[in-house]
């Protein structure tokens, strides 16, 4: 991809090359949220944007370029889903102008089943011509999976109902649903695809219990699992 060539000319030329402005447009995931808990004003979450995969992208890049001045614009909102993300792309994507766009969502628009999947393939695909728009370059990502089973861990009556909501998803095939149009809709559109997704489906038929690996016990990934997400972003990026 052209990004590794522009941060490479930045890392080389300090003074003579702009910088480098990576954006995120996504959901929960995206924004840095993890864990998640009740009070009475209902199901609240923990937010640690220094700990998401974008921040990680740039620690990463910046190993590798250590002169080069990466700009990172994350604009994940948790909730959101592609239609949300195409409304606000020109409030809070387009004013940076920025280089390449990762265009992260799945996990929330597939909670509203199969009959809503061509809207979201509309919204993904509106999202990646207005990147090519802004002449940047654009990767989808498709995240992690969900919970596949209610945690121990989970106690609370609400909890494990909301578990179950999100479980059904996982379990009755739709998120797989979501995956295959998205990645359909990447191809279809000549941009890069990251498969988080199927990384996971890989460790979950090898006997890893991913409901564990989430930090709400639903659909946020550990911490220690952005690294591996930006690593994959930045594999993507020599291609």
């Amino acid at each position: 991809m052209k990004i590794i060539e522009k941060i490479n000319n930045k890392n080389k030329d300090l003074n003579g090359v702009a910088p480098v402005t990576i954006a995120f447009l996504g959901d929960s995931v995206t924004q840095g949220c993890f864990e998640c808990f009740f009070d009475d004003k209902g199901v609240q979450t923990v937010f640690d944007a220094k700990s998401a995969y974008p921040v990680r992208v740039r620690e990463i890049l910046n190993l590798l370029y250590p002169s080069a001045q990466i700009n990172i614009i994350n604009s994940g909102i948790s909730g959101d889903n592609a239609v949300s993300g195409n409304g606000r792309f020109e409030r809070d994507i387009a004013p940076f102008n920025p280089d390449l766009v990762v265009v992260a969502f799945g996990l929330n628009d597939s909670c509203g089943g199969k009959e809503r999947v061509q809207i979201y393939s509309d919204a993904l695909r509106n999202i990646i011509n207005k990147v090519k728009a802004l002449g940047a370059e654009c990767i989808v990502l498709f995240q992690n999976m969900m919970n596949t089973n209610v945690s121990i861990h989970l106690k609370e009556e609400r909890e494990q109902t909301l578990a179950k909501t999100f479980a059904a998803v996982q379990n009755g095939g739709v998120i797989d649903y979501y995956h295959d149009v998205a990645k359909k809709t990447a191809e279809e559109e000549s941009v890069a695809f990251v498969d988080m997704y199927e990384l996971w489906k890989k460790m979950y038929s090898g006997g890893v219990n991913v409901t564990e690996l989430l930090a709400n016990k639903y659909n946020h990934p550990v911490r220690e699992f952005h690294y591996y997400t930006a690593i994959k972003l930045v594999e993507k990026m020599f291609d």
